[in-house]
């Protein structure tokens, strides 16, 4: 099974990519851990984005897709994966397009957790408190929201288009979600 996880800071991606992975027996890769792992090992493209990340910068698509390419091509990837935080620009979609197809495969299916907006703020403040961090203001938060909604809605679409996209609720119990997740995906064809 080869997935894609998305949805809007706070709507639960990272925690139900760990279920969803332990499902299907696949590994959950997100971006953020790719660039850490890079860049704690050295390796030359970790050199390259912490250049960019210790600037504020995003990391060059370039960059990105090598990280992506070489990790989907480790064994543990090989019977399918779940990419949480890419693609984040239509040019990532071109790109992945490009990873899978290489591998004989093809995507299965793009999950988005779709949730209230006033009710993901509400749940990031509460985490903001719990966790320390003052720089997650309403404010703050809402932007993130509004920046998502811009980036992502293109991806969106192009997956709707294709017939791969899956909307489900993120809102509710974990266990719910996660739930109305599985029976979205178990009767999705792998490829």
């Amino acid at each position: 099974m080869r997935l894609i996880i998305m949805g809007p800071p706070g709507a639960g991606k990272g925690t139900q990519a760990k279920f969803i992975a332990e499902h299907f027996a696949i590994p959950a890769i997100s971006t953020g851990d790719i660039f850490r792992a890079n860049v704690s090992q050295g390796t030359e493209l970790g050199v390259e984005a912490k250049r960019y990340m210790d600037a504020g910068e995003y990391v060059p698509d370039e960059v990105t897709n090598l990280m992506v390419r070489n990790r989907i091509d480790e064994p543990d990837a090989e019977p399918g994966f779940l990419l949480d935080g890419y693609p984040r620009t239509l040019a990532q979609v071109e790109e992945l397009d490009g990873m899978i197809k290489h591998t004989g495969h093809a995507l299965d299916a793009v999950v988005v957790l779709t949730v209230d907006q006033d009710e993901v703020v509400e749940r990031l403040l509460q985490r903001a408190e719990t966790d320390g961090r003052a720089d997650d203001t309403a404010d703050v938060i809402r932007r993130r929201q509004e920046i998502y909604g811009e980036e992502t809605a293109p991806l969106i679409e192009v997956y709707r288009d294709r017939g791969l996209l899956i909307e489900v609720d993120g809102l509710g119990e974990i266990g719910d979600v996660t739930q109305r997740i599985f029976d979205a995906l178990d009767v999705v064809p792998q490829s």
